[in-house]
């Protein structure tokens, strides 16, 4: 859900592009086209001149597969794939960071803050799968530019994802799209169980407790902070993960199954379970595109740098700052110690014993919620300020109301709820009748109007 449109108008144009997309389903060039329009409306949005600017630089890596596609001699293969890696990291770069420079250059007097105002990180990431897919032989590319612009910019994962292969979207896309009921109840109820999280706890925790402590940490107790992290913790995954929920299911109403990105994160027992369970698609974009491509993997020793070297250039994909490098140092330091110890333990697998996995979901999660004060905070200083409260060990409750514990229980006790739970409530959903799903979502709506709070919170990852 874009961060400059209410829930309301993206609804409505959701809906919109719904009816369109099957009035033409019959027709592959009219479907594609439907979906292409909704794509360019939406980034419009934000900047008409995105109208211009993604056709141009798509068209390029189109351009690029094609001739990946056609050419066998390496060097030209490298040199179209080299072309796609610049063209998309430039993109990248300066989707992030072009105000910043004007600002600078033109002395810091003028405001350039509306320069890419939809930062198009998970553009590049996603439009790079082509490429490099092609370029390695991984999957098998499009002849029409009409395929590709539709799946390379699929609006529902513009904005913050899941970072998609492009080969995929392209292989869903092409086929004739099919939507029963039971698929159009499963849309509906990601659809609203992303609104609920996103709305309910995910704002609520950043309103009441974590936006406040973070941007005056001095004002409250060591106790309060330490709490603070942990609903800071939960409210970026019910944001996150609702805005993946939300994105799957308006994805699902027009035929197309996006990836699950997230998997119960928080009851990982170790860093490397964490990250099959957190941000599946962007680390395993990391794994496979990143990691993989890197040199020495037969050393003994470069496994481990790779390790590091992967997670810090993640943590600067979200932004060239001294907090972003310290979380993918964090991370990729604990990731390179997780497998050492694997290693050298012959441990592959979770602890058996319960208390002993106990022992390591706890400390997996306060390592993880650590990392996160860096992620969070507004500059090194904000981060040590953070830290420096908690290590203070002061105690006092006075900004901890029974209304924020009882958010903060109902976050903690979702990880709780078995996969197979939540599979039993998402089916009996999905075949009960039309009005049931009507109802449910009118429900979820009429709720959120009236206790959700402010009606347009951006989504954290939104920023990226």
């Amino acid at each position: 859900m874009p961060v400059q449109v209410s829930a309301g108008a993206y609804y409505v144009f959701v809906a919109a592009v719904f009816f369109l997309f099957w009035a033409s389903a019959g027709s592959r060039h009219a479907r594609l086209a439907v979906v292409l329009l909704a794509n360019y409306l939406f980034a419009a949005r934000y900047g008409l001149f995105y109208v211009v600017l993604l056709p141009l630089c798509s068209s390029i890596d189109f351009l690029a597969g094609l001739g990946l596609m056609r050419f066998r001699a390496p060097a030209a293969r490298r040199l179209l794939v080299g072309v796609s890696l610049v063209l998309n990291l430039g993109l990248l770069v300066g989707s992030r960071h072009m105000g910043w420079v004007l600002g600078r250059a033109g002395g810091g007097s003028a405001h350039w803050d509306w320069v890419f105002p939809l930062g198009l990180s998970f553009y590049t990431l996603q439009a790079l799968t082509y490429t490099i897919d092609l370029y390695r032989g991984d999957a098998e590319g499009t002849r029409s530019l009409l395929e590709y612009l539709a799946s390379v910019t699929f609006f529902p994962t513009l904005l913050a994802g899941p970072i998609t292969r492009v080969a995929d979207l392209v292989g869903q896309l092409a086929k004739p799209p099919a939507l029963d009921r039971s698929a159009g109840g499963r849309a509906f109820f990601l659809i609203g169980l992303g609104l609920l999280k996103k709305a309910f706890l995910a704002n609520f925790l950043a309103e009441n407790l974590v936006n406040r402590v973070f941007d005056t940490p001095t004002l409250y107790s060591g106790a309060e902070t330490l709490i603070a992290v942990y609903a800071y913790s939960l409210e970026l995954y019910f944001d996150f993960s609702g805005y993946t929920d939300i994105a799957r299911g308006v994805g699902m109403l027009l035929g197309i199954r996006l990836p699950i990105n997230f998997d119960r994160p928080y009851i990982a027992a170790n860093l490397t379970d964490f990250w099959r369970r957190w941000h599946l698609s962007f680390s395993n974009w990391l794994r496979d595109y990143l990691y993989f491509s890197l040199p020495g993997a037969r050393t003994r020793l470069m496994p481990y740098v790779n390790l590091a070297i992967t997670m810090v250039l993640g943590g600067l994909w979200h932004g060239v700052t001294w907090t972003f490098f310290a979380w993918g140092l964090l991370h990729g330091t604990g990731l390179a110690a997780t497998r050492a110890w694997m290693v050298k333990r012959g441990r592959k697998r979770k602890p058996a014993n319960p208390w002993a996995r106990a022992a390591a979901v706890f400390g997996t999660y306060q390592f993880v919620c650590l990392t996160w004060v860096f992620f969070r905070a507004s500059n090194m200083e904000n981060a040590w300020a953070i830290l420096g409260r908690i290590g203070s060990l002061s105690v006092g409750f006075e900004n901890i109301s029974p209304t924020l514990l009882a958010a903060l229980g109902i976050g903690a006790a979702t990880f709780a709820v078995r996969k197979q739970w939540y599979a039993w409530a998402e089916e009996r959903f999905a075949r009960s009748p039309f009005w049931v799903h009507t109802a449910a979502l009118l429900v979820v709506t009429l709720a959120i109007r009236l206790l959700g709070g402010r009606a347009n919170v951006p989504f954290v990852y939104s920023r990226f």
